[in-house]
């Protein structure tokens, strides 16, 4: 979710679509420069991966099998983003929070066991995203204890195959996040001196967030983005709110404002009298959609991060499949991850088996979407 050199990009996450007008969020801006940070110590970015939500950020959550694991291994995957709810780590149901770390703990051993390293992402449900808005020291006292209860889980682990990620999409504004960011920072660091700490800027991770947000104190830890430019074609047929994008469909990549599919919609919703819709996918076309531009937005991610003496790291991109076609998200999927690389910068996929995945299902090693797996691991 993010645009370096497009002014403010409409770049967001799926779930800031959950919660607000997807209009008011396309003006960000690009430019300011960020504190310098000081020159980073620690191992590589973790990179050559994907998230696996669903697992411990909820109490019914599905472990993925040795089986999968090993063979999303075996076909080039390195790296597991494992988000976990600070609301249920940071409760107060001492029984039941025992519970979770216990099975952070064996997720942990599972995706190591597999060859894989671990982020391991504190990832607030909605309803602590929300809390974060009507209750703000509510909200950041569960994220407080929520590291202090999953430090000591991550501490037992090796340093180089660990990482710990402060806060997801930290739903606040930058001056009370860079509070936060830092006093988690001071708790994991306590509890794990060695790992290398991630964390992004607020609210939505974006490149264009990046710029304006001092750095973290910390001479050992990554700096982590997320990526779905074009919202119009990366979340296309999103059926969780009522958004223009839910009406947005069968959309290509790459594609220009005059594209046959695109004039072809924009008939329809001048036809249908949706002019909420067809303002926004013109909005959308501000620019074409294109590898080129991809590339131009990493590079300018690179740029600062040589100019700050930062390691970064994109932890979330990805393209929705209810109503692509295989061929274009292939395209975007390929021109993200390459674009990344050729900036030394890592990755990690949003997600692996629900709306964004490229799996059936976590249990089972058949019904693998072989196009979107070699958009990402095949050179």
């Amino acid at each position: 979710m993010s645009g370096p050199p497009r002014l403010p990009s409409t770049v967001i996450s799926r779930r800031v679509a959950i919660a607000l007008p997807l209009l008011a969020l396309i003006a960000g801006r690009f430019g300011g420069a960020a504190a310098a940070a000081p020159s980073l110590g620690g191992g590589d970015v973790p990179s050559r991966g994907f998230n696996l939500p669903g697992w411990v950020d909820r109490e019914d959550g599905t472990a993925m099998s040795q089986g999968v694991l090993e063979k999303l291994h075996r076909l080039g995957f390195e790296t597991i983003r494992l988000p976990v709810d600070p609301g249920l780590i940071g409760a107060d149901d001492a029984s039941a929070r025992r519970d979770l770390l216990r099975r952070v703990d064996t997720a942990i051993s599972a995706c190591l066991t597999a060859g894989f390293r671990v982020n391991v992402d504190m990832h607030p449900s909605g309803h602590l995203v929300a809390a974060f808005g009507e209750d703000l020291q509510g909200a950041l006292r569960i994220a407080v204890a929520a590291w202090k209860n999953l430090g000591s889980v991550v501490a037992r682990w090796p340093t180089q195959s660990v990482f710990p990620e402060l806060l997801n999409e930290p739903p606040m504004e930058r001056p009370h996040w860079v509070e936060l960011r830092d006093r988690l920072a001071a708790i994991v660091r306590d509890k794990c001196p060695q790992h290398t700490l991630v964390w992004g800027p607020s609210r939505y991770q974006g490149i264009w967030e990046v710029f304006d947000t001092p750095a973290l104190p910390d001479r050992n830890a990554i700096v982590a983005v997320h990526y779905y430019t074009p919202m119009g074609f990366t979340h296309q047929c999103e059926n969780w709110d009522r958004s223009p994008l839910a009406r947005i469909a069968n959309l290509p990549f790459p594609a220009t404002r005059n594209a046959p599919a695109i004039e072809a919609l924009a008939d329809k919703f001048r036809n249908a009298g949706d002019q909420e819709a067809l303002d926004f996918l013109d909005g959308e076309f501000k620019g074409a959609w294109t590898a080129a531009r991809i590339a131009a937005d990493f590079a300018g991610l690179a740029q600062w991060a040589a100019k700050t003496g930062s390691r970064v790291m994109l932890n979330e991109f990805g393209v929705l499949n209810f109503c692509v076609d295989p061929t274009s998200r292939a395209s975007w999927v390929r021109s993200v991850r390459t674009a990344a690389e050729a900036n030394g910068i890592g990755w990690t996929y949003w997600e692996a088996d629900q709306g964004f995945g490229f799996i059936k299902d976590r249990r089972r090693t058949d019904g693998f979407d072989a196009a979107t797996i070699d958009a990402l691991v095949k050179t």
